[in-house]
C-alpha cells in the first residue's frame, strides 16, 4: 500500500471544464450586450447553450484536457487547452453558415463565439496554473513541518494533537495515530485514520516521519523497546508524554512531551512489590542508612520515607551531598523525620555515638568506594570503607540489637577480578558468617550489577561524551554488563530487607546482560547522530581489574527461587564466624602497613577465587604463589 495524496479524480476535472465554459459564455453575453442581454437573446441562449456544451464537451474528450494532473500543470497541459478550445471554437463558427444556409438562422453570435474562446481559454488556464499554485504553496508548508506519529488513538493521544497543534502547529504536523486497540482502528480522530502497529514502518517510510511520540501508557516495557529500535533505525526520534499527574493544572504542554532517555532503552516490567508487609518492617521504627547521600542511598531514603518511619538517620561523610538531600526531603518531599548525620563509618567512636544515640531498628549499608579503576590503585581505602566500615557497623547492630542488617553488595564480589569486588566479597563473608553466628540480628546480603544513574555507572559518561560530540570511549568491543534502574534497584532491597533471612545472599533479577557498544549507539541514534559520521566510537581497552562480563552466582552457590520472582537466594554455607573473624582482623590490622602487595594477597586468601585481570596484581595469581 502505497501512502500518497490522490490527484483530484479526472471526472471531477471535466466537471470544472465545462462549468467554466458555460461561465465564460454567460460572460460574453454579458460583455457582448453591456451587461443589458435583450429579451430574444435569453431565448436563443438555450440553443447555444447546448450547441456549446456539446461541442466544447467531445472536444474535451478528443484532446483529454481533463487527465493531467492540475497540481503539476506544465506547458503541454496549457497547449491541450488553447487547442480544445480553439477546436471547438472552429466547429461551431463552420457550424454558424451552414446551419444558416440549411435554416437561416446562425447558432450563435460570431462574436459572442470570439469573445467565448478568448474568455474561456483564459479561465480554464489560469484555473491550472492557480492551483498549483496554491497547491505548490500548502505543499511547501506541509513539507516544512515535521510529519510526526502519535502511538496511541486514547484521550492521551488525542490531547498530545491538541497539544502539538497549540503550542507547535507551526512546526509539526501529525498525519497518523497507530495504536494496538482493535476497536479503535481505522477509526477517524480529528480527520486521520488509526493504523494498526503493522504498519507504522510503512508509514515511517511514505511520509518521512522523523518523530513518533508514545501516548499508551498499556504498553509493556517490551513492546515498546520493539517500537523504539524500529524508530532509531529507521533515525525516527521518540518522544513520550509524561504521566497525566505531572501535566500542569491537568492540561498537557507540547514542552511536558519528552525525548525518550537511555532508562528507556532499558525499561523492563515494574516491579510488584509486598508494599503492607515493608511497611510492618519499617513503619514507625528508626531506619539508618549509610551512604545516605549517594545514588542508592538518597533513593532508598527517599523510597522509605513514604513507609511512615518514626525517624530516618542519614550518615555520609559527603558533606554537600547530604546537605542537598536534606533540603531537597524538606523543600521538594515534605519528609521533616530525619537527621542528618556527618560520620565517617570507619570511625568506630563516631558510629558508637550513633547508634547509641539514634538506637536504629533497621540499617540498610550502602556506604562503600565502588569505582574500580580507583580502588584498583588504592586497596588500602577499598580495606578500610568496604571491609573495616562494613565489619563496625556489623558488630555494633548486634551490640545494640538492631532487628535488621541489609547489606548492599555488588554483582562484582562474584569471582571477582578486582580490588572492589574482592573488597565487597570479603564484607560479604563477614557478614553472613556474623548472620549465622548470632540470633539478634538478621543479616541480609543483597547482590545486583550496574544502577543506571548512579555515580559509578558509565552511562552519565557516554552521555557527556555525546554531548560534547564524542569520541564516546568503551573499553571493549565484547564488554556486556546487566542494568536496572536506580528505583527498581531500590525496590528490590526493602523487598529483601522484609522478607530475608539471616545468613541469606539476595540476588536480583537483571534481565538480560546488554553488549554496551551496542547500547552506545542506541544513545548515539537517541541523540540524533549518526555514528561514525557525526561522531566516533573509540576502544580504549580493558582498565585495571575490569572483566568483560559480570556474573551472580559464585561457583559454589546454589540459586533457589524466592518469595518474589524477581528475587532470588545464593544458598552456600557460611564459614565459620571464628575462622573468618580472625583472618578479617588480620587484613583489617594490615592497612597500619600501607603494602598493597600484602594486603591484596590476604583478600586473595580470604577470597580463593579472586583472579586479577589486566593489574599489577596478576603476579599473586601465579601458580607458584
Amino acid at each position: 500500500m502505497k501512502l500518497e495524496k490522490a490527484n483530484t479524480p479526472v471526472g471531477i476535472v471535466l466537471l470544472i471544464d465545462l462549468a467554466l465554459i458555460l461561465l465564460s459564455l454567460w460572460v460574453s453575453y454579458l460583455l457582448r450586450f453591456n451587461f443589458q442581454i435583450p429579451y430574444v437573446e435569453y431565448i436563443t441562449f438555450t440553443r447555444v447553450f447546448g450547441s456549446v456544451f456539446t461541442v466544447s464537451l467531445i472536444s474535451f474528450l478528443v484532446f483529454q484536457t481533463y487527465r493531467s494532473a492540475i497540481r503539476q500543470t506544465h506547458i503541454g497541459d496549457v497547449q491541450r487547452v488553447f487547442l480544445s478550445i480553439a477546436t471547438a471554437t472552429a466547429v461551431l463558427a463552420i457550424s454558424n453558415p451552414l446551419l444558416y444556409l440549411l435554416e437561416g438562422i446562425y447558432v450563435i453570435p460570431f462574436s459572442i463565439l470570439i469573445i467565448n474562446g478568448v474568455l474561456a481559454t483564459f479561465l480554464l488556464v489560469m484555473m491550472r496554473i492557480l492551483v498549483r499554485l496554491l497547491f505548490s504553496d500548502w505543499e511547501a508548508l506541509r513539507k516544512s513541518k515535521t510529519p510526526v506519529i502519535i502511538y496511541g488513538a486514547g484521550q492521551t493521544g488525542i490531547t498530545a494533537k491538541v497539544a502539538i497543534e497549540r503550542d507547535a502547529g507551526v512546526k509539526y504536523r501529525v498525519v497518523s495515530f497507530v495504536d494496538g486497540n482493535s476497536s479503535r482502528q481505522g477509526k477517524k480522530i480529528h480527520g486521520i485514520t488509526v493504523k494498526q502497529p503493522s504498519e507504522l514502518e510503512e508509514l515511517i517510510d511514505s511520509f518521512q516521519v522523523r518523530l513518533l511520540i508514545f501516548a499508551d501508557s498499556d504498553l509493556s516495557p517490551s513492546e515498546k523497546q520493539t517500537l523504539i529500535d524500529l524508530c532509531l533505525a529507521k533515525n525516527t526520534k521518540v518522544f513520550s508524554v509524561p504521566p497525566i499527574k505531572s501535566w500542569i493544572n491537568g492540561e498537557l504542554s507540547f514542552k511536558q512531551i519528552k525525548k525518550i532517555n537511555v532508562r528507556n532503552l532499558l525499561e523492563r516490567a515494574p516491579i510488584e512489590i509486598h508494599s503492607l508487609e515493608i511497611a510492618e518492617t519499617l513503619a514507625g521504627k528508626t531506619i539508618l542508612v549509610t551512604g545516605a547521600a549517594g545514588s542508592i542511598g538518597s533513593e532508598l531514603v527517599k523510597q522509605i520515607a513514604q513507609f511512615k518511619p518514626a525517624r530516618l538517620v542519614l550518615v555520609d561523610q559527603a558533606e554537600s551531598p547530604l546537605f542537598e538531600l536534606d533540603r531537597e526531603l524538606r523543600d521538594e518531599l515534605d519528609v521533616h523525620l530525619h537527621e542528618v548525620v556527618i560520620g565517617d563509618i570507619r570511625n568506630e567512636a563516631r558510629m558508637r555515638n550513633v547508634f547509641q544515640h539514634f538506637k536504629p531498628h533497621v540499617l540498610f549499608h550502602a556506604a562503600a568506594y565502588k569505582h574500580v579503576p580507583l580502588m584498583e590503585e588504592n586497596p588500602s581505602e577499598a580495606l578500610l570503607t568496604n571491609v573495616k566500615g562494613t565489619k563496625v557497623l556489623a558488630d555494633l547492630a548486634v551490640e545494640h540489637g538492631v532487628e535488621r542488617f541489609i547489606f548492599i553488595s555488588t554483582d562484582k564480589a562474584v569471582n571477582p577480578t578486582n580490588v572492589m569486588g574482592a573488597s565487597k566479597r570479603v564484607a560479604e563473608r563477614y557478614v553472613q558468617s556474623l548472620g549465622k553466628h548470632q540470633s539478634r540480628t538478621t543479616f541480609i546480603t543483597t547482590r545486583f550489577g550496574n544502577v543506571l544513574g548512579s555515580h559509578g555507572s558509565a552511562i552519565p559518561l557516554f552521555i557527556k561524551q555525546i554531548e560534547r560530540g564524542g569520541p564516546v570511549t568503551v573499553t571493549h568491543p565484547e564488554i556486556t554488563r546487566f542494568f536496572m534502574t536506580i528505583p527498581e534497584a531500590c525496590q528490590l532491597v526493602l523487598e529483601a530487607a522484609t522478607f530475608g533471612n539471616s545468613g541469606e545472599i539476595v540476588l536480583f533479577d537483571m534481565g538480560k546482560s546488554v553488549k554496551i557498544v551496542d547500547l552506545v549507539k542506541k544513545m548515539i541514534k537517541l541523540y540524533g547522530l549518526t555514528l561514525d559520521k557525526d561522531i566516533q566510537i573509540e576502544f580504549t581497552g580493558l582498565r585495571p581489574g575490569e572483566k568483560l562480563y559480570e556474573e551472580l552466582l559464585l561457583p559454589a552457590e546454589i540459586q533457589k527461587t524466592s518469595y518474589n520472582s524477581r528475587i532470588m537466594i545464593a544458598e552456600v554455607e557460611a564459614s565459620p564466624y571464628e575462622i573468618v573473624g580472625k583472618e578479617i582482623d588480620e587484613l583489617i590490622a594490615a592497612f597500619n602497613r600501607q603494602d598493597n602487595i600484602d594486603i591484596v594477597s590476604r583478600m586473595k586468601s580470604l577470597v580463593p577465587e579472586y583472579k586479577s585481570n589486566n593489574s599489577v596484581f596478576e603476579q599473586l595469581d601465579e601458580p607458584t604463589r
